[in-house]
């Protein structure tokens, strides 16, 4: 089924005689499989509003991101989050859709600056799981009536309703980019100069650990890109040169390589602890958000019970056998079983995803 409008996709929902497995571009595949009927949100597509000057842009769901963003840099502006491309990691071809974005929260390594694609948006419309089709938020940033689906529908993978349209607030892209690169640090070391750059003055909106290198980025006028990478050099060594982010946001260096991929969210400070966990297994670490977000490649193995009393969560983003998202704590099952039988209370959309 591919639905072009949102009133045919309604209708689809409302006619189902049992389990759909929503599909953007198929680009995002986290969590269980998904058994069911498919039905592709691709039809769903097109900029339906957009405004510069009021840094807002409203699309449909099936809309590829490409076409967002290559809107977008054509008015100097960019989607703040920095939402990854993951088809490397899962041998996929199809187009990244901004609907796939939403639902699974996709945020890159600027979330520690700009905060997560949650955060930028600030309206949707979906069709829940009896059909109806409801809306929340707006297309203008001071919209805050009404309860927070907005909040609720995105990194929601489906579960509680279909996207068909969704508002963001968007920014200017930055004059200049500079990156200080330090190599050769430990974990340890690494962790401690990202913290040190985060906290001080110099407004610094990445900072990762990979490959034996730690990265730190500043952006913005030219003028002063150049003066706080260089105030940064003084305080904590390394050089400034270029450097492709892509590689941390859309992990290049475990793409096409097997074993399974997790991601663990923890504390900046347990970071390099988890991560000595995690490399004595035999996995391969990588960190962004300055130690907090913590990536492993592993040969198979279980690697959430070696958390231990580390606090956080970790998801598997590729690999079977192993749930992928942390188990939930009593509260909060009770919690999410409530919302998903107010939302899809036949249970048919993105069944056992989560």
């Amino acid at each position: 089924m591919t639905p072009t409008t949102e009133a045919e996709l309604s209708e689809a929902i409302a006619s189902a005689k049992g389990p759909l497995r929503i599909v953007g571009g198929d680009t995002r595949q986290i969590g269980h499989p998904v058994a069911g009927d498919t039905l592709h949100t691709s039809g769903l597509s097109g900029i339906t509003l957009y405004e510069p000057g009021a840094l807002t842009l409203v699309a449909q769901a099936g809309t590829p991101l490409a076409e967002i963003e290559t809107t977008l840099a054509t008015e100097g502006q960019r989607l703040p989050f920095e939402p990854g491309d993951m088809r490397g990691l899962y041998g996929a071809t199809g187009q990244s859709t901004i609907g796939g974005v939403v639902a699974t929260n996709a945020s890159g390594p600027r979330r520690i600056q700009a905060g997560a694609c949650r955060d930028s948006v600030i309206g949707v419309r979906f069709v829940d799981g009896q059909g109806q089709i409801l809306k929340n938020g707006g297309r203008v940033m001071k919209n805050v009536t009404g309860y927070d689906l907005v909040k609720l529908m995105t990194g929601s993978y489906g579960t509680l309703g279909v996207l068909t349209e969704i508002s963001f607030k968007v920014l200017p892209a930055p004059e200049a980019s500079k990156t200080v690169i330090i190599e050769g640090q430990s974990d340890e070391e690494a962790v401690a100069s990202m913290s040190e750059a985060l906290g001080s003055p110099f407004d610094v909106n990445g900072a990762a650990h990979i490959a034996g290198k730690t990265v730190i980025r500043v952006e913005g006028l030219e003028g002063s890109v150049n003066y706080r990478a260089t105030e940064l050099v003084k305080k904590l060594g390394g050089m400034v040169t270029e450097f492709d982010w892509t590689a941390v946001r859309d992990l290049t260096n475990f793409a096409g390589r097997e074993g399974d991929i997790w991601r663990f969210s923890v504390k900046p400070s347990d970071g390099p602890k988890l991560g000595a966990k995690l490399r004595d297994t035999g996995a391969e670490v990588a960190y962004d958000w300055g130690g907090g977000l913590v990536w492993a490649l592993s040969n198979g193995e279980d690697l959430r019970q070696h958390m231990g009393d580390i606090a956080g969560h970790a998801t598997l983003i590729r690999g079977t056998g192993y749930p992928a998202f942390h188990p939930e704590s009593t509260g909060i099952k009770l919690l999410n079983e409530g919302l998903r039988m107010k939302f899809d209370p036949r249970n048919i959309l993105n069944t056992g995803r989560m």
